[in-house]
């Protein structure tokens, strides 16, 4: 898909303070509102500004887009890398313009149904008398497996969006100490209470709910609890049957292959996957047997002699004799 600068859609600079991004809105929004200008483009027009401006006028989703649109230009094919929101303290989850779908496709790849960064009611002005809770705010941390296998404790660095007394937006370290609990699933949360929004008056901050995602493995991967993990065997430790180690998040351990095993044969191993106080995870090892390569003369002759007085054809079943 193509990246979209949102900027030059309303005509405006990068370091444009929050009133300029509105005034340039307003102004374009008249000039090519479909009931107003009847040129054949002035619809599609009019819906690139309101992208635009669903993404500039909002501190979250601005702070986040000048994050990753920093090295990228207008048109140039473009594709979210993995977990580019993480770090990043957000509120609210509705819509001021109108839903992610009714916007372009690079849109919904950011911001879309699944994203965080969707506008969040303010509140400004209010009567010093005036008591509200402040925002629940959210975030999204990468951590590694082995963290939630054994549980940690962690230092992170979030950015949390504002705006500056001359309107422009920018992002402020938010540093916190948590602990990541043993066996935390990816999707979970984490609640940290009063470490969201300020309250308004004296009420009391709101709470920061910190989502769990898991950075990728070399070697593992997690279906909710359970990890996975694919183990190269060699022809004859599948024919013969053989006993060899096995890696998993808590160190090595043995697994008896059974003889005859074939490609896909999936074993377990009971409570080696992501455990808590109260429920257990599994490890599921499938196997991949690996034709070891001829690399010299000696090598290819064992491949003959086994052809010539091996009986084994894996086609049979397929009605062929060769």
């Amino acid at each position: 898909m193509e990246f979209k600068d949102y900027y030059a859609t309303l005509g405006i600079e990068r370091n444009a303070t929050q009133d300029e991004v509105k005034r340039a809105y307003r102004k374009l929004a008249r000039k090519f509102h479909p009931d107003i200008n009847k040129s054949p483009n002035a619809e599609q027009r009019f819906k690139e500004i309101g992208e635009a401006y669903e993404v500039l006028q909002d501190i979250e989703k601005r702070a986040a887009y000048d994050k990753i649109g920093s090295n990228w230009q207008a048109g140039q094919d473009f594709k979210p890398p993995p977990n580019w929101d993480k770090g990043f303290e957000f509120q609210g989850r509705e819509y001021t313009q109108a839903g992610a779908s009714q916007f372009s496709d690079f849109f919904e790849s950011l911001f879309g149904t699944r994203s965080p960064f969707t506008r969040a009611q303010t509140f400004h002005g209010q009567d010093p008398s005036f008591y509200r809770k402040g925002q629940d705010l959210h975030a999204k941390i990468v951590i590694s497996l082995e963290d939630s296998f054994r549980g940690s404790k962690q230092t992170v660095t979030l950015q949390r969006p504002t705006v500056d007394a001359n309107g422009h937006v920018f992002t402020s370290p938010h540093t916190l100490h948590i602990t990541i609990p043993k066996g935390v699933t990816e999707g979970q949360r984490i609640r940290l209470e009063g470490q969201g929004g300020a309250g308004i008056g004296k009420d009391s901050n709101g709470d920061l709910y910190l989502e769990i995602v898991f950075a990728s493995h070399p070697h593992f991967s997690a279906d909710n609890r359970d990890i996975n993990l694919t183990l190269p065997i060699t022809p004859w430790e599948a024919a013969l049957g053989a006993t060899i180690q096995v890696p998993t998040l808590g160190g090595t351990v043995e697994l008896k292959i059974p003889p005859n095993s074939q490609t896909g044969k999936k074993m377990r191993l009971k409570g080696r996957g992501l455990s808590s106080s109260t429920v257990s995870g599994d490890q599921y090892v499938t196997l991949a047997i690996m034709t070891p390569h001829p690399a010299n003369k000696s090598d290819r002759e064992l491949y003959r002699k086994m052809a010539e007085t091996m009986s084994f054809n894996p086609r049979r079943h397929l009605g062929v004799t060769s």
